[in-house]
This record gives C-alpha cells, structure tokens and sequence, in this order.
C-alpha cells in the first residue's frame, strides 16, 4: 500500500506497471479496489495515472463497505464521477443473500469535477440499488438495477421448499423529479427454468435464496432499447423501453414458452457466466465471457470450466446468429470466477478487466487468440494486497478539488524536506514552496519542482519557522495554495 506523510489517513494499493507500450499515455485508469483478504490497503473509489501513480482516492467510511462500477459519465452535459457504495453479501461465515447482492442501505452517487456529491441514487417501491450498473442517460435520468427476495417453495426446481428467489429489476429515475419513469421486473418476464445455477445452490446458501438471474450489465441501443446481462442465464435480453416486452435474447436457453426471438452464436462464440455487454453500433456486442463458473447440482461450487477473454460478437438479426468478430485473451490463460470488463477506447483499443484476478490490460485493436495470447498487449498493470477491481476503465478527466493542497515541512541536519499534495487535482504540474519567520511573512525559496506522483518532496537549505506550498499549472500560474504549516523536526 501507498503511505503518505501529507495525507497520512489514506492507504491505496499500489499498483505494478507490469507492461507499457502505450504511445499515448494521456487520460487516467478508474478502479476500486476491495477484496475480503486484504491485509492493508483500503477500499474505494482510485484514480491513477498510467505509471500506476494515484491521483485521487477516497476510502469507504466503513471497512463492511465496497465501490463498485466507478468511473467517468456525462451528466447536464458535464462529465462527473459514478459509483455504487454498500455492503455486498458474502462475508465469511455471513450470507443471507446471494453472494455479492446488496444488503439494504446502497445507493450511487454522483461527484462533479470538484469531488462533490452532487446526486445520490436510490431505488424505490422495496427493492434496493444493486451494485453491478448505473447508466445516466441523455435524457438526465438514471437506470440502473435493483435486487429484493421473494419467498418460493423452490421444490419443482430442486431446492427448498421454504425457499427464496433473488429477484432483480430495472428501474429508470428522472434525476430532475426523482420520480420513476420505467421499471421491470425479471421474475414477471423470464423462466426460471433458463436458468444455469441450479436452485440446489440455495441449499447451501444461509437464507435459502436461489440466485437464478444475476444481472449484471444495462446499456441502451440506438433504439432506445435495454440491453440487459444475465450471468446465469449465460444471455443477454434486449427490452422494449416503453411496453417492457423482451424483443430477443442471445445465448441461454429456452425451456419454456418464449414468444421472443433467440440469437445463437456459433460453436467459437458461445460464451458462460458474462460480464458487460455492450452495444457496437448496430450489430456487434461485446462482453468480458468468463466462462467460469456455477454451482452443481449438490450445491457446490463448479471447478474451471473454461478460459476467460474479452469478446466482441457480430449480430445477423435476419439469420438470429452470432459469431466472433475479435477476441482477446490473457497470458499467462485465466478462468475468473467473477466480475470483469471489456471497454472499447476511442481509437479502438480495448481495455480489459480481469474481474477477481488482479489485472487490468490494453490490447491493439485487433485483440489476439487463445493460441496467440501474448501478442498485441501494449499495457497491464497487477493490484496487490490481495485487492480486485469488479470493472476497471481508462477515461480523460480534469479534477479540480475545492479542498486546498497539503503540505508537511520537516527539517534535520540543517536542511528542511517539504512535502506536498493535492488528493485529485490532474492541472497540478508543479509546486511551489515558500518560507519564513512567521506566517504572515512568506518568501518564495523554490520557485519550481516538478510534480513527482501523488506527493512531492523538495529539499529546501535551512530552517525556517513556517512553510506553504502553491500548485501550480501548465502555465505556471497558481490554482491552488496550502494553509501554513510550523516545520518539524
């Protein structure tokens, strides 16, 4: 983990640049961290620039709490900050839920350029804001998915008969009213008969609850419609925005009486377990396919079933097939249990992430294969601490933080170390520092040094009674100015 001398309460994981070929370094990597094993860095929202260095960080207020899906959308035409924050399921020797499904009490914010919460998201009518999407549309409203249980005898399926189901939705929120303006229910409108986890898994589950859906992705295509994952379904809905009707499903199955159309990809575009679909124009999608895993009929956790990939997949709407357009791969090979991402960057590029193996990686756009998965990588970065982000993206992003910067002078041996740093400000490109024999009189004793990571130190000879440092931008000119600090020693 990261220690600062001037942010002495923040401890992010540090990250391993294992792999940069970039020719464009611009922009910034948005995770946040979490993982029930780790020995010490915290958990939270985490900026960092392509070194791996931190640029803004916030830990959650309670060590029971994750973030989860951050990252950069447009909200009233500006870009903000989104996350979900709340206490998933799944503690050890604590379960009553699904694993990883929302204890009551979560919400998503929104932060504005400043840091600032400027919007929280709940869900309403007794379901509670799940953790795996939020999607602020153009029209300034907010859908994202929820979760509640509903009691079933579960016997028919193979489970208890006091059994629960884990029921998911949609809704759709206008942010200006608060008010509800679409919502869906899966339980009113999908079999569970299609469902890969077996209802045997809620035997071994605390609160008898059959994890039958789990969603996990929402998008909107040109249409308007829903673009919805279910993991284990191994499928992805497509859902008519104003009646709620399902328009066609790809991949899974159909044991019932579906009256909608089912894409079939071919044997090489068959994908399990899914994380984020995306709609690519009008007739690609691309995902994270995990490949891995569920539980068996016994109740018990599947081994490996196959290699996890990013996958981008061509649509025939008049054929219903799919087949593989591009695939990327990672070496050394992973089959991840859960989570991941696969973004599409503006030049083509794809950046993936790993879900519960601690990567994330750029691949050219041309991705690789399963037999040439060491090629065409230009960057990866390896999270310690036993830490994992659910998704991980690369964006642009300009923070301008109202807090002031901090700064630490320390002196021994006849000279004074100061150190400074501004949690969040990507203008900061150089600091000054200023010193003297009293607060109200300051002098400039380092005109310039160069911005060195998320803290700068700079050596100053002699000791003075009172340092301040000012951060300064591309221009030169001063954005931001630190109280006045008393040296040490």
């Amino acid at each position: 983990m990261w220690n600062f001398v001037t942010e002495p309460d923040l401890h992010p994981v540090k990250l391993d640049v294992v792999t940069n070929n970039l020719t464009d370094e611009s922009g910034y990597v948005f995770t946040a961290p979490y993982g029930p094993d780790a020995s010490s860095g915290q958990v939270g929202t985490y900026i960092t620039d392509i070194d791996g260095n931190p640029v803004w960080f916030k830990s959650v207020p309670d060590d029971n709490m994750e973030n989860l899906g951050f990252r950069v959308q447009e909200y009233q035409g500006e870009p903000v900050l989104t996350t979900w924050q709340g206490t998933a399921a799944g503690s050890p020797g604590y379960q009553n839920l699904p694993m990883a499904a929302p204890e009551p009490g979560a919400c998503f914010y929104i932060y504005d350029q400043n840091y600032n919460v400027i919007e929280t998201v709940s869900a309403v009518d007794g379901w509670t804001a799940d953790l795996h999407e939020l999607l602020l549309t153009s029209s300034g409203t907010a859908l994202f998915l929820t979760f509640k249980t509903v009691a079933m005898d579960l016997t028919e399926y193979g489970g208890p008969e006091d059994g629960y189901v884990g029921d998911y939705g949609i809704q759709e929120i206008d942010l200006a009213t608060n008010e509800l303006v679409f919502s869906w229910d899966m339980l009113e409108h999908i079999s569970l008969e299609d469902s890969y986890e077996t209802a045997a898994s809620a035997n071994s589950t605390d609160g008898n609850v059959w994890d039958v859906f789990h969603p996990n992705s929402l998008d909107i295509g040109s249409d308007g419609e829903i673009l919805v994952s279910l993991r284990n379904m191994w499928a992805g809905y497509a859902i008519d925005r104003t009646s709620g009707d399902i328009l066609w499903q790809l991949n899974g199955q159909q044991q019932s009486d579906e009256t909608w159309s089912l894409i079939t990809p071919t044997d090489d575009a068959t994908f399990s377990w899914q994380h984020m679909l995306r709609f690519r124009g009008a007739d690609q999608i691309s995902m994270f396919d995990d490949s891995c895993c569920g539980t068996d009929a016994n109740g018990d956790d599947e081994e490996a079933q196959g290699q996890s990939r990013g996958l981008l997949l061509d649509i025939d709407f008049t054929t219903e097939t799919a087949s593989v357009a591009t695939t990327v791969y990672h070496d050394p090979s992973l089959s991840v249990s859960s989570q991941g991402s696969m973004q599409e960057l503006a030049d083509g590029d794809w950046f993936v992430g790993w879900g519960i193996e601690p990567y994330f990686s750029q691949y050219g756009a041309a991705g690789n294969t399963a037999d040439t998965a060491s090629s065409n990588r230009l960057y990866e970065v390896k999270s310690g601490d036993d830490l994992f982000s659910y998704r991980a993206f690369r964006d642009t992003w300009v923070g301008t933080p109202t807090t002031s910067p901090k700064t630490v002078a320390q002196s021994a041996n006849g000279q004074t170390t100061v150190c400074a740093s501004w949690n969040g400000s990507t203008e900061t490109v150089a600091w000054r520092v200023l010193a003297g024999a009293s607060e109200s009189d300051l002098s400039v004793v380092v005109p310039n040094v160069q911005r060195d990571g998320f803290e700068t130190s700079a050596t100053v000879p002699g000791t003075a009674e009172y340092y301040q440092v000012e951060a300064l931008d591309s221009a030169g000119e001063v954005i931001g100015t630190s109280a006045v600090v008393a040296v040490s020693s």
